[in-house]
This record gives structure tokens, sequence and C-alpha cells, in this order.
């Protein structure tokens, strides 16, 4: 039976200029759909996107939720567009204050936005529902970013018992580090969700700061992939902590380790 892959990611060529993360939030799908795996992605509509040039069009069947942030309501629009060369349909999660009108990380003044915790978190959320929405069910989540690290926590709490994720396992990329400031003092309150409980985060600092977040993410993952030779030490020796698979970067070759660390995890 086909594997279907889900792949969450932060950048993505050609919708935003060229980093080793939108490289790979490219190559990747591409590749492992070439390798015979069912696949679907998702990435932020990050308000440097341009819709007319991408070619995005909303997609009304999947928006119109509202979700509900810090006690605030936030509409959930899903666009899509396709990458014609090689057939891949991109699934674009947006929203008015969170990404239209914003840059990805920082402002125009070069500094971070206060609420990019919410904005993680809201992404996460709006991926997952979206997905249940499309009654898709992946064998593999794959995230690569930090916009990404709150998704293998809500998968293995708050979306636990949905039949699209029941038994997925999530895989996180580790890049190197995105963030030079903490999410803010709410973002533990903010992230609580159905059966995502504030009080499974109490091992954590109160301010999450991108180790944090890391983590978080690395704690309710199923395996761990390091991506280039420049990702934070301190992460990799946590994840080596762990008790879980753990992929040291493969270099340019990847292909046929990550088919092989795919299959390995979903043995176990």
């Amino acid at each position: 039976m086909t594997k279907k892959i889900l792949f969450i990611n932060q950048e993505m060529m050609p919708y935003v200029p060229e980093t080793e993360m939108s490289k790979m939030g490219r190559e990747l799908p591409q590749t492992m759909q070439e390798s015979g795996y069912e696949i679907r992605t998702f990435m932020p509509k990050w308000g440097n996107i341009n819709e007319r040039r991408g070619q995005l069009h909303e997609v009304i069947r999947l928006s119109g939720m509202n979700l509900i942030i810090d006690e605030t309501d936030h509409p959930l629009l899903i666009k899509v567009a396709s990458i014609p060369q090689v057939r891949i349909q991109v699934y674009f999660i947006d929203n008015e204050d969170y990404f239209t009108k914003r840059q990805m990380t920082v402002d125009e003044s070069g500094d971070e936005y206060p609420d990019n915790g919410e904005r993680a978190i809201f992404f996460a959320r709006g991926v997952l529902e979206t997905v249940k929405k499309l009654r898709w069910v992946p064998d593999i989540i794959h995230c690569q970013g930090w916009m990404g690290a709150v998704v293998p926590f809500y998968v293995k709490t708050a979306f636990k018992d949905e039949p699209s994720f029941a038994n997925a396992k999530v895989i996180t990329a580790l890049f190197q580090n995105q963030l030079k400031k903490d999410l803010g003092t709410n973002f533990k309150r903010c992230v609580e969700y159905r059966d995502a409980k504030v009080d499974l985060l109490d091992a954590y600092h109160e301010k999450f700061d991108f180790f944090e977040l890391g983590k978080l993410a690395i704690d309710y993952s199923d395996g761990i992939i390091e991506t280039g030779n420049d990702v934070n030490k301190d992460l990799i020796q946590y994840a080596k902590s762990k008790d879980i698979p753990f992929l040291d970067d493969p270099g340019k070759e990847y292909a046929k380790a990550y088919q092989d660390f795919y299959d390995l995890i979903l043995e176990k």
C-alpha cells in the first residue's frame, strides 16, 4: 500500500527566497513523490508571497473555520497553488492578523513579531484541522522549521483520537536557530487546547525560546533528523539523549537515507 507523508514546511521555494530550508521544503516532497509516496504539503501564507505570481486561490470548502487562541477568534483561510512542472500542490495556511499582512519571522525593521508563538500555534492547528477536513490519513508527518514545532505536541495530545492522526508517526527535522527572542509569557496558556493541557508543559521554562520549542518538538516526535552542520548542538544532544531514532545529516544525497529512516520509524 502506498505510504502517505504530510510535509509541514515553514519555507518553500519558489514562494519565498532560497534558503537551506526553503530549498529542502521544495525538493523533499518532490523527491518522495517521485519515489512512490503519496504526499500533501503545507506552509504558512507569508505576507511576502505574491499570490498573483504564485497563482494562489482560496479553497472555500476548506476555509471558514474560526480557531480560538487566547480567547480570540481567528478565521482560518486555506489557499492552494501548484508547482506545475512537478505536479505538486501546496496548501497555504492564511489569516489576516498572523500572516497576510506580515513577513516571516521579523517585521520590516528586523524585529521579531512578539506573537510568533501564537502564529506557530495557529499554523499547527490550521494544518491539522485542514488535513482532517480532507479526510486524508498520513502515515508520516514530517515537520520542518520552528513554525511546525507545536505539531508533534498536538498530534500526540489534542488530536490523538482523530482518525487522521491516531496512527501517524511524527518526524521533526532540526534546522539552524532562527529565533533570537523568546515567544513571550503567554505561550503556554495559548497552546492549551483539548488534551494539550498546560500542565504538560511544566517541565519547560516559562518563556519559550528556540531551544524550549525544539525540546517540545523532540519530546513528542517519533524520530529526529539533523539537517545541515549548523544545527543547535544542545538540541542535537538533547535529541540523542532520548530513546527515539536519530538520523545524522546525510548530506545532499539524502533521498535513500530518508526513505530508510521513514521505514525504520514505521516499523517501530
